[in-house]
């Protein structure tokens, strides 16, 4: 069995040497302190103090790296640098007398350069709560005798140089308790006694009347302008409903000119038929015409005037015949009266010779004067009896005139007449008037014009058949 005593020594040594070892790393890290970022650490004790420390304070300041502390020679203490906030509620009076209260805030910490750690370490170490009543009252004291010197209108215009002034009065009092300040905002003022508000009431008055009045002005415009939208929405309405209409009255033209396509042609087509049967009708209507003037009315005229010239030749005979009576009468009376006279006469010669002379003279006188009297009368008479025979005789030739005829024949032709001005028509299976009643009296007017051409030629005919009477022959004196 091998022997081991001689490595007994070394383990001993190597063991000891570790104990010595692990016991001075663990005094080490009991020993050394290191500053966290926020906090600065404040050894005391036996140091040696930093160059920036100042009448005379022995202490050692460490922020941001690690001191070896001995235990029992050595004491290390901590100085938070983080922020702090105090806030600030100061009755003060300006320079017009008017109380004003004003609420603030105050930021601040221990200043990151060793004077003022070491100012700060001197005051406020192990007492870093009285910091905020330290640094009330600094900015109380200031505020009051910044604010004293100002006016309310200046304190509300100016709240940045209000702010500005107080921190540059309290710069030297925070320095020397090491402190500084990040920020003091004024965040209120009150005003106990009203003044405020009273200066504010006719900047009010004033806002809130060129408020309404802009209210009033934008209200106006809107309605104009709503006005103005509403008018173009109803006129682009309008004007949308009547291209609307107008659109479905062309559709509704063009839908009814489609329908009316067919019949339309076809009225056209049958409309053009009627105005060649009318021409044809006419045409006939002309034929018949001349027909009847050649075999009706001039064979009537021509009868009519043979009968018109032998009852003129009657009349002419009847006269002569009369005047021949009355010639005769008259010489029979002349004769008459003549012979009656001789036999006066001589019966006067004969009384004459008698007694009574110129008795019988009177009465042959008488007697004669009474003959030619009954002699005149008998002519007048007969000249009477023949101006009788003759108006009758011109009466029984105007009643046998020509125009008696031919209105006879008319009369009797009449519907033959009306029947050919009518043919035309026979062969129209359906007639379209596209005129309405306006149309319809045309055509009838049309046909009854066809007859209504011999109505002048009637007329002419009872004109001259009724012309002036012949004048009967004079009388031939007694």
């Amino acid at each position: 069995m091998p022997d081991y005593s001689a490595f007994f020594p070394l383990i001993a040594t190597i063991i000891g040497a570790a104990v010595i070892i692990g016991v001075i790393r663990l005094a080490i890290k009991l020993m050394w302190k290191v500053a966290e970022p926020n906090e600065a650490l404040i050894i005391s004790g036996l140091t040696r103090g930093s160059q920036d420390t100042r009448d005379g304070m022995d202490f050692k300041i460490v922020t941001g790296k690690g001191a070896l502390v001995i235990p029992g020679l050595q004491t290390v203490r901590t100085l938070a640098l983080t922020l702090n906030e105090t806030e600030l509620k100061v009755s003060c009076v300006t320079s017009q007398g008017i109380q004003v209260i004003v609420d603030g805030v105050v930021i601040y910490k221990i200043g990151d350069a060793a004077p003022f750690i070491a100012n700060a370490a001197r005051r406020f170490l192990g007492q870093q709560p009285k910091m905020e009543s330290q640094v009330y009252n600094v900015f109380e004291g200031h505020l009051r005798s910044i604010i004293g010197s100002m006016t309310v209108e200046e304190i509300i215009r100016e709240r940045d140089k209000l702010a500005s002034q107080v921190r540059s009065a309290s710069g030297v009092e925070m320095e020397k308790l090491g402190l500084v300040v990040d920020s003091l905002q004024i965040k209120d003022l009150q005003d106990p006694t009203g003044y405020i508000q009273n200066i504010a009431k006719p900047h009010i008055a004033q806002v809130k009347m060129e408020a309404r009045i802009a209210e009033a002005t934008r209200n106006r415009e809107a309605a104009e302008k709503e006005a103005e939208a509403a008018a173009l929405i109803a006129d682009a309405q309008s004007l949308s409903a009547i291209r609307q209409s107008v659109a479905q009255a062309n559709a509704e033209r063009a839908k009814a000119n489609a329908a009316q396509a067919g019949p339309l042609a076809d009225a056209t087509a049958r409309q053009q038929v009627v105005v060649q049967e009318t021409e044809v009708a006419k045409l006939e209507a002309d034929r018949e015409e001349q027909k009847l003037q050649t075999t009706i009315r001039k064979p009537a005229d021509a009868k009519a005037y043979a009968q018109r010239t032998e009852a003129e030749g009657q009349k002419s005979a009847d006269i002569s015949a009369a005047e021949a009576r009355a010639r005769r009468t008259e010489l029979e009376a002349q004769a008459n009266a003549k012979r009656t006279e001789i036999e006066a006469q001589a019966n006067a010669t004969a009384a004459a010779a008698a007694a009574g002379a110129t008795r019988v003279t009177g009465e042959a006188e008488a007697a004669a004067t009474k003959a030619r009297g009954d002699a005149a009368a008998s002519a007048v008479q007969a000249k009477a009896l023949a101006e009788a025979e003759g108006i009758k005789a011109r009466a029984e030739a105007l009643g046998t005139n020509q125009d008696a005829v031919i209105s006879q024949q008319l009369a009797e032709n009449m519907p033959a007449i009306i029947a050919a001005a009518a043919e035309p028509f026979a062969h129209v299976g359906q007639f379209t008037v596209l005129n309405g009643g306006e149309g319809v009296n045309r055509v009838i007017g049309g046909i009854l014009s066809q007859v209504g051409d011999y109505l002048p030629a009637l007329a002419s005919a009872l004109k001259n058949g009724r012309g002036t009477p012949n004048r009967p022959p004079k009388a031939p004196d007694a």
